[in-house]
């Protein structure tokens, strides 16, 4: 069963990243539309920041069930990956007519990576946010054994 657990948690931020990649390539009220136009649209801007912290927190916790040691230059470099597919996903809106790419969306999907990676950095490399620092190390202890 934790065999299980731990190849879901691996695969999370690649199923994750295709549903990023579907969702871009619908129009943005596919889901949901609000009837109050500027409140739907606040909304959907602010979720650039939520998805792409989301998607940097899966890479963390995958890259934390796994072996590889967890040091600062693998969570910059899964910051990076994280900020990275923002801008792979600004350039693939931008192929759609009914979507838009720019970047300032670029700007807020890299912040949402920045704000996480601020946390998950001071927690576990800083002696900063200790339950956060506590959680993320239980995680990774609960996968190796």
């Amino acid at each position: 069963m934790k065999f299980v657990l731990i190849w879901v948690v691996r695969l999370l931020p690649f199923i994750y990243m295709a549903m990023i990649w579907t969702m871009s390539s619908l129009p943005s009220n596919h889901f949901v539309e609000l009837p109050d136009s500027s409140l739907d649209r606040t909304i959907k801007e602010s979720l650039h920041l939520i998805e792409f912290a989301i998607l940097y927190l899966l890479y963390v916790l995958a890259v934390l069930s796994g072996k590889i040691k967890f040091k600062r230059s693998v969570n910059m470099l899964l910051a990076a990956a994280a900020a990275l597919y923002g801008l792979t996903d600004e350039i693939h809106q931008s192929f759609y007519p009914y979507r838009s790419a720019s970047l300032f969306d670029l700007f807020k999907d890299v912040l949402g990576v920045a704000i996480i990676y601020y946390f998950v950095d001071g927690a576990l490399f800083r002696g900063k946010f200790k339950g956060l620092g506590r959680l993320l190390l239980k995680w990774k202890e609960s996968m190796q054994r």
